[in-house]
């Protein structure tokens, strides 16, 4: 499930993106031809850019972002070309649960920050459950990724892919509580990759 506007403005913007920030990118060979949710740890708002620009140009990515950036006309169709839909952050969003799992069936891989926001080094952050709801419900895999936080023009920022998690639930659509694991767990797994540059 390719969307060539993707391709398009990857390959247009790529090369810009390596100029001004370039990425040192490890781990690629963990990402199976499988759909995936993709949980980068997130401390810019280049985090999104940069993590796009480290995957190839084919790769079936969809996005999900803050619904407040949706609220400008120019940008909202942009987004909405590249495969980015909004998420209501701050309530149960039932409407972008149920297109990220339909994305995920579709064989598309889903790009969701646990954190649910950008987080500021050594502070204390309540890691979101949804990202292990959406793995759980779809069937799908977790993939930790790491994102350096040092982000200097023409400094080379690290991204690293880890290997996939399978998502640890009993009944047949988890629980709350399982949810919450999941994604606390794939958020130590991110911060241990950071560790380990």
């Amino acid at each position: 499930m390719i969307n060539e506007y993707y391709t398009k403005v990857h390959d247009f913007l790529k090369p810009f993106v390596d100029f001004l920030h370039p990425v040192d990118v490890k781990g690629l060979e963990n990402l199976p031809d499988e759909p995936l949710v993709l949980c980068p740890n997130h401390c810019s708002w280049w985090d999104p850019i940069l993590l796009i620009s480290a995957l190839r140009r084919d790769f079936p990515l969809q996005v999900m972002a803050k619904k407040q950036l949706f609220k400008i006309p120019v940008l909202k169709t942009f987004l909405t070309k590249l495969g980015v839909f909004p998420v209501d952050r701050g309530n149960h969003d039932v409407a972008a649960l149920k297109r990220s799992i339909q994305a995920l069936r579709e064989g598309c891989s889903l790009m969701i920050f646990p954190e649910g926001t950008r987080v500021r080094k050594n502070k204390e952050v309540h890691i979101k459950s949804g990202a292990g709801m959406i793995a759980v419900r779809a069937g799908v895999r977790m993939v930790p990724v790491y994102i350096g936080s040092k982000k200097g023009l023409f400094r080379k920022v690290p991204i690293i892919f880890g290997k996939p998690y399978t998502p640890v639930y009993t009944s047949r659509r988890g629980t709350a509580e399982e949810y919450r694991e999941n994604a606390e767990e794939i958020m130590r797994q991110v911060y241990e990759l950071g560790g380990a540059q």
